[in-house]
Parts: structure tokens; C-alpha cells; sequence
């Protein structure tokens, strides 16, 4: 008896079709990484061409050439029954290694599990190879992809293209918000918002970019079928009801368009929400900003132990920038510079001296003679940067003599950028909780562009992060910077 299959649903986007790509694309990759750490395994334990009998109480002789295959095919199933090639975490977060690292750790246990009630006894050299090598592996696969998808996105290929419904102020933060995380491949291509006099005729101005409205929020649909979007996210909007919501949801599913909700919470973290059904409506619950903990003792301790160990690691290095900077121009080694640290008390932050030493005399007339903003005064090719300075700005390496601050407790590793005096007495209410922890070595503006950030962005992040602490962001920081000072990318 013949059985005729289903034909395989055709795309009805192109978000569905390049993420249908993707995601085939992982799958061979997912399966050849599990197959090369289990026969590596089978071949380190055993060594070379062995194929050895398992050890048990079953009537039939097993050896380990099956368990691999058997395993391998266990091991895949794990990670596609876990949703890691789920498309709605492909390419994007933390979510996607977390499904990875979840589903492999469930599979090893359940071996373990299996083994005791069968009585069968696999080797744990063998398993102690295979699982920490396939998930480095795993890992590794998936970044590679990522960076993959990043080049692709970087040539305008595989966007998604997205309609923001809202009112005009919530659409604004929300297209401004996309625009920050060009890694999402999110492309805004239009807004639909309530009609509000010309409005609909003259657009959002969003970061120096015009954001065309293309319909109201009461005509979303007719909007994506004229603009081919893939993607529409709703955001506050004072005409759209549950019922209105719903029946959204129906008439985008036909057209594979994507439907996202989004409370228009900008710079929260994930671990403060927490998400919960009560009376069939979905909610979210924000736990409250993290500043105590960003000043626990853990942290202290942490911030001591590193600054220590990094200083003793690169004493070298710090002699022999010291000799550079003072046989390369007159003047100390050390820049000593007035910052405001926590609770806006002021200490003395130490750096190598990249200027000549009579720098400080020449600012006013070079902010006067470049239009710069005097509060956050930054200049590419600044004429007081000595030779040495200029490279050791680029990598950072200025600021290695920080760590001493933090030795001294008047520094963090990671916290808010340090802030002069004239910054601080132009802060409102909301900007002076930056001084409620220590400033940091480095920090979220060190990743995200260093000097070429806007003020406003540098400001907004440095909130971010007070709000949003954990020792978790600390180190994933601390990472990150290792790869931004390499770069040398937005110092001067």
C-alpha cells in the first residue's frame, strides 16, 4: 500500500524562507559536530580502530560502534526536540546556547539514569570526553553561524523587514530601539500609528532617519500586503483592544507574517522579567532595578581579586609603557584626573599621561574652535596627543593604571563610565542614579563603541547597566572588552 506524503508548505515570506534555510543549514551542521565529538571520543578512549564490547547484563553483545551511532542519533533528536533550531531563537540572544547546553546535559543525565537501571556500564572516559567536546563544539558551530548571518545581514540579506504599530511617541522609542540592535536583522520599513493632523503625510524622524507612516493602527493589514512586510510588532497604542489583537493574529497568520507584541520596555534585562498567565492574559513582571546588589560585598571582593591578579599579570607591560611615555615627551608618567565616583564623592582616577603636559591649558579654546559640546568633549585627532598616547589610547593601554583605583575601592572592573565634575552638575533626578555604584575600568559604553557613542547613548547605557547588575553581565563584559580593546575600535 502506497502512502502519499504531504507536500512541504511552501514559504510564504521571505522571512520564512531564508530562516527555513538557516535552519536546514544548522541541522547538518548539528549533526556532523555530534558525530565528530562521539567518534573522537570512541577514538581517544579506545584508541585507534578499537571497537570493544559493552560491559552488561543484556543477552545481546553490544559494542561501542553502536552505542556512537545510537547516541549520536539521541543526541540530535535532544537538541531538535529542545526547540535549538526553533526559529524564534535562531540567531539571536542567549536563548539559543542556553536550549543547547540544557538539552545536552538532559541527555547525559538520562544516559546515566538508563545505565543504572539496565545495569549496563558505559565507559565515563568515554562519555567524559564526548560531552564537553560536543558542546564546546556545539557552541563554537553556532557562533560561527552567527557571525555567518552577520555578514549576510551586513549585505542587506536575510533582514527581516518590519511594520511598528504604536502611538508616535511609543513607535519612536521602538524604532529607535531596533535601530540600536542591528545584530536582530529587524529593518524597519514603516509605522502605523493613530491619525494626528499631517502626521501621516510627513513621517517619524528617528535618529537623522525618516520612518514613512504607512497606515494607521486601525489599517495594519492593508498596510503589510502594500509594503511586504514579514514582521509586525505592536507597542502601546491607545486604539487596539484585545479583540483587535486577535483578530490581527488571524488575518497575518495567512500571510506568514509574524506577529510581536512588545511592552515598550527599553534597556530591561531578561533576568527581571518573568512572564505569567493570570486570567488567560499573558503579563510581565519587572522585578525592581538592581542597584543594592551592584554594591554587595560580592562584588567588592570580586573587583579586589581581579584587580590584583591583573596587576601582577601585567607589570611588565606597565614598566614598559612607563618608559615610553616618559622618554617620549616632558612631563609625569601619571595623569591624575579629578572624577566623581559613587554617592558623588570625588577621588583622583590615575591613567598613563597620552597628552602633552600642558594639555589642560589648551581645552577651552580647542571646544570654542571645534563646536564641541563642553560637557562631553571628545576629538578624533586631538593636537595634544603625543605620539606614544595616540597608541596606547587606541588599545586602551592608558587605562591600565585604573586598576589601582580599584584596589583603593574608589573604582569598579565594571560600572558606569567614570564622570568629570562639569558632567555631574548637569544631571537631573533620573541621570545622578549613575552615582549609585562605582564607576567601572570598563563597562557597557566600553563595548558598544567607546568614544564614537553619543552622549545620549552613553548615558542611556550606563543607566542600563545600574538598573540591570549581575555578576553575570560583569564577566560577560569583562569578555567582550578583551575583544573591543584588541580592535581598537572608537578610541582616540
Amino acid at each position: 500500500m502506497r502512502v502519499n506524503r504531504l507536500p512541504r508548505p511552501l514559504p510564504r515570506s521571505d522571512r520564512e524562507r531564508w530562516q527555513g534555510d538557516y535552519a536546514r543549514r544548522l541541522a547538518g551542521s548539528d549533526l556532523l559536530v555530534v558525530c565528530l565529538a562521539i567518534g573522537m571520543a570512541q577514538l581517544i578512549r579506545f584508541g585507534g580502530p578499537a571497537d570493544p564490547t559493552l560491559a552488561s547484563n543484556l543477552p545481546l553483545e553490544v559494542r561501542y560502534t553502536v552505542v556512537s551511532v545510537v547516541l549520536a542519533l539521541v543526541w540530535y533528536l535532544a537538541l531538535s526536540l529542545s526547540g535549538t533550531r526553533s526559529l524564534r531563537v535562531l540567531g539571536s540572544g542567549t536563548e539559543e546556547y542556553r536550549r543547547v547546553v540544557s538539552a545536552t546535559l538532559q541527555l547525559f543525565g538520562g544516559v546515566a539514569i538508563v545505565s543504572l537501571l539496565l545495569r549496563v556500564d558505559v565507559a565515563r572516559g568515554y562519555l567524559a570526553i564526548a560531552l564537553p567536546l560536543g558542546m564546546f563544539g556545539l557552541m563554537l558551530e553556532r557562533r560561527l553561524w552567527r557571525g555567518w548571518v552577520a555578514r549576510r545581514r551586513s549585505r542587506g540579506e536575510y533582514r527581516t523587514s518590519m511594520l511598528v504599530v504604536g502611538s508616535p511617541e511609543a513607535a519612536r522609542a521602538m524604532v529607535a530601539a531596533f535601530s540600536r540592535d542591528q545584530e536582530s536583522g529587524y529593518r524597519v520599513i514603516g509605522v502605523c500609528t493613530r491619525e494626528e493632523g499631517d502626521l501621516v503625510e510627513r513621517g517619524l524622524e528617528v535618529g537623522g532617519r525618516e520612518i514613512p507612516i504607512v497606515g494607521t493602527d486601525r489599517t495594519v493589514i492593508d498596510a503589510v500586503r502594500r509594503t511586504g512586510a514579514d514582521t509586525v510588532a505592536v507597542t502601546a497604542t491607545d486604539n487596539l483592544g484585545p479583540a483587535d489583537f486577535r483578530r490581527m493574529a488571524w488575518e497575518l497568520d495567512p500571510l506568514g507574517v509574524e506577529l510581536i507584541v512588545t511592552p515598550g520596555l527599553v534597556d530591561i534585562s531578561g533576568a527581571r522579567l518573568t512572564h505569567r498567565l493570570v486570567a488567560d492574559m499573558p503579563m510581565l513582571h519587572v522585578e525592581k532595578p538592581q542597584y543594592d546588589r551592584a554594591k554587595s560585598i560580592r562584588k567588592a571582593l570580586f573587583d579586589f581579586g581581579f584587580a590584583l591578579c591583573a596587576l601582577l599579570a601585567i607589570a611588565p607591560a606597565l614598566i614598559g609603557i612607563a618608559i615610553a611615555v616618559k622618554v617620549s615627551s616632558r612631563g609625569p608618567v601619571f595623569y591624575h584626573s579629578e572624577r566623581i565616583g559613587r554617592d558623588g564623592h570625588p577621588f583622583h582616577m590615575i591613567k598613563f599621561r597620552s597628552m602633552y603636559a600642558d594639555a589642560d591649558a589648551h581645552i577651552t579654546a580647542l571646544i570654542a574652535g571645534n563646536g564641541g559640546n563642553p560637557l562631553f568633549f571628545k576629538m578624533r585627532d586631538d593636537p595634544r596627543v603625543t605620539r606614544v598616547g595616540r597608541i596606547i589610547r587606541k588599545y586602551s593601554l592608558d587605562e591600565l593604571p585604573q586598576f589601582l583605583n580599584v584596589l583603593r575601592g574608589e573604582m569598579s572592573i565594571v560600572g558606569p563610565r567614570p564622570q568629570v565634575r562639569r558632567e555631574v552638575d548637569s544631571y537631573d533626578g533620573i541621570m545622578r542614579r549613575r552615582l549609585l555604584v562605582k564607576p567601572g575600568v570598563t563597562g557597557l559604553w566600553q563595548v558598544s563603541g567607546r568614544s564614537d557613542l553619543a552622549p545620549d547613548d552613553a548615558m542611556r547605557l550606563d543607566l542600563s547597566y545600574v538598573e540591570n547588575w549581575s555578576m553575570v553581565l560583569d564577566l560577560l563584559l569583562i569578555c567582550k572588552t578583551i575583544g573591543a580593546v584588541t580592535r581598537g575600535d572608537g578610541a582616540y
